[in-house]
């Protein structure tokens, strides 16, 4: 029996029995120096599991300068795809002495035959790799499946459905033989909802009495689901729209409800009352106490191996809420409907878990009366700060004058910008495409996005000047095709972050895409035929992986700094080396993609 160490993917896969079955089976080999392991279109004999050396898979049909496409380390599996598609589509070569364990075909397929995950490991996507590295890290608490994959219908209660005609006296008595809080009204067209406090209320502060019907009192815009989406999806919902209760429709028919305390109790880690906490606030000590736990709440994420995009989209309507109501906190109300306080960067992309610099300016209407807003403007920076938001180094605030506008100075800023073309005003006008609304009228910056849209969407020059900076940065690949491994780390943003997002939101940009975030963005793309759902859903994936070992990163430095951007490949599992060597390779095709659309290979 060989002593191999089986403790990483896809031999994790496989039960004790399995691993074991493996270790009587396999054998050790030594390879000399440019030995050639296996021959591109021979039939494989095995799987190949480096114990020591390097091995370089090569394309002998590519020019000599771009021949290695792939490299493989200690701990790295190969020739699993040449017995499962009959032969080997490349060559695989000893670039030093090397010693792999051999594991038989026969011994490969018997194993593949008993464990369906262990076959599905070689044959599937990044997209499934990067699932099971996801699954991997999970630790303790609730589970993946518990967690990420819970269902609204698994958490939902019986609806207390009334006619809306019923008086209020009749729902009270309704409501107290049923300990429930709230009730749904129904009229010939519509539903309603009426909690206990909605009829507090009514006989108290507006004059209604016992007699009064439902109709009278209920609201009728209700924040919706279905009971297949994720009981995720559903806390998302109801922070970002500032309730409690959603209600759960299926093929328009009335399944049930789900409330606030049904999901906190479901998911059962105080970590996720920061939320409840955050609407909870009712002055700037209570909100910071809570926007300080948002860190914990991220760790929390992580750890329990939550999808990262469900914790980007929780995390992005917190922030958004922490800020709308600092905003509540500090301006007058008369200014509401005549404003709109918008979000930019990764915060108005909803991509940003970690606080970091702010990024927000302000929209006013063409009639607005506020001559304090200046100071109002430096007031809310200043909150923010003590929110944990810190000053944006290039000055991007609301508290900076030339990012407070009317509408129409808007407009006439972006078209100079459009017509100018130079780095300042590029970098502007991409910090406009991913505003976001967080507080005020979001209709003024929808009319400021739709002259962006009108101004540069259809000028070919200027999306080719705009697209540029996506390819500024080198992928850090070798020439090979492998990993470059610098000792101080590659920087994941300027590699494989920021070409992603620049080159996803000039196709945006282009199709008149409104949607802000780079995923909703991919989706979009892809309904449009603008790219294939492989592809879109490829970067997708490897964006995620980024961004997820960007946050490692930033989460182990206990702070957010330049060298939270670099990720030293040594240090990663064979699994994470493979998933990243894979999504740079993706990032490398996007950006020539990207080139031969926008003509940049001429600039």
């Amino acid at each position: 029996m060989v002593d191999v160490e089986l403790s990483q993917l896809p031999f994790t896969l496989l039960d004790d029995e399995g691993r074991d079955f493996v270790r009587r089976g396999m054998d050790l080999a030594y390879f000399d120096r440019d030995e050639i392991i296996l021959e591109m279109g021979a039939t494989g004999e095995y799987v190949f599991l480096v114990h020591r050396g390097d091995v370089a898979e090569i394309d002998p049909t590519l020019p000599a300068a771009s021949t290695v496409i792939g490299h493989y380390t200690a701990g790295d599996l190969f020739g699993a795809i040449s017995i499962l598609n009959g032969k080997s589509r490349y060559r695989f070569q000893a670039e030093h002495e090397c010693l792999c364990y051999l594991m038989p075909s026969a011994l490969f397929m018997q194993l593949c035959r008993q464990y369906p995950s262990f076959e599905q490991f070689f044959r599937h996507s990044l997209a499934h790799k990067a699932r099971l590295l996801t699954e991997k890290r999970a630790d303790g608490g609730v589970t993946m499946a518990g967690f990420m994959l819970a269902k609204v219908g698994e958490c939902m209660r019986e609806p207390l459905l009334m006619d809306a005609s019923t008086d209020i006296a009749g729902a009270v008595k309704k409501l107290n033989d049923s300990h429930a809080d709230s009730l749904l009204v129904k009229t010939q067209d519509k539903l309603g909802m009426v909690t206990k406090t909605d009829l507090l209320n009514a006989l108290v502060l507006k004059g209604c009495t016992q007699a009064t019907s439902l109709d009278q009192i209920a609201h009728f815009s209700l924040v919706t689901v279905t009971p297949e989406q994720y009981l995720f999806e559903a806390l998302v919902l109801m922070t970002r729209h500032k309730v409690t209760r959603v209600v759960v429709i299926e093929q328009s028919v009335l399944k049930g409800v789900v409330e606030i305390t049904d999901v906190l109790s479901f998911f059962s880690s105080r970590s996720y009352v920061v939320s409840l906490q955050v609407e909870q606030a009712n002055d700037l000590q209570s909100l910071s106490m809570a926007s300080q736990r948002t860190p914990e709440l991220v760790r929390a994420l992580m750890a329990q191996g939550v999808k990262l995009r469900f914790a980007m989209d929780l995390l992005a309507a917190l922030n958004g809420r922490i800020m709308s109501k600092a905003w509540e906190f500090i301006i007058n109300e008369q200014h509401y409907h005549d404003s709109c306080l918008m979000v930019m960067g990764s915060e108005g992309r909803g991509e940003q878990i970690l606080k970091t610099d702010q990024d927000n300016g302000l929209i006013l209407d063409d009639d607005a009366q506020w001559p304090g807003v200046a100071g109002d403007m430096q007031r809310l920076t200043d909150t923010l700060i003590t929110l944990g938001y810190p000053p944006c180094p290039g000055n991007i605030m609301v508290s900076n004058p030339q990012w407070v506008a009317s509408v129409s100075q808007w407009k006439k800023r972006i078209a100079k910008w459009a017509r100018e073309r130079d780095g300042d005003s590029l970098m502007k006008l991409a910090i406009m495409l991913d505003a976001h609304s967080v507080a005020g009228n979001p209709r003024l910056l929808e009319s400021v996005r739709e002259t962006l849209f009108e101004r540069c969407a259809g000028d070919e020059i200027l999306l080719s000047y705009f697209a540029r900076p996506a390819l500024r940065f080198a992928t850090p690949l070798t020439l090979f095709g492998s990993l470059k491994k610098p000792q101080h780390g590659i920087d994941i943003k300027k590699g494989g972050i920021f070409p992603i997002v620049h080159g996803v939101r000039t196709m945006a940009l282009e199709r008149r895409i409104n949607v802000t975030s780079t995923q909703g963005r991919l989706e979009a793309l892809a309904d449009d035929g603008r790219l294939e759902h492989r592809v879109a859903d490829d970067l997708g994936e490897a964006l995620a992986l980024f961004t997820e070992l960007r946050l490692k990163q930033q989460l182990s430095e206990q702070k957010v700094s330049g060298h939270s951007n670099r990720v030293v490949v040594q240090e990663l599992s064979s699994l994470e080396r493979d998933v990243l060597r894979e999504s740079l390779h993706i990032v490398k095709d996007f950006k020539q993609r990207l080139s031969h659309r926008y003509h940049l290979e001429y600039s």
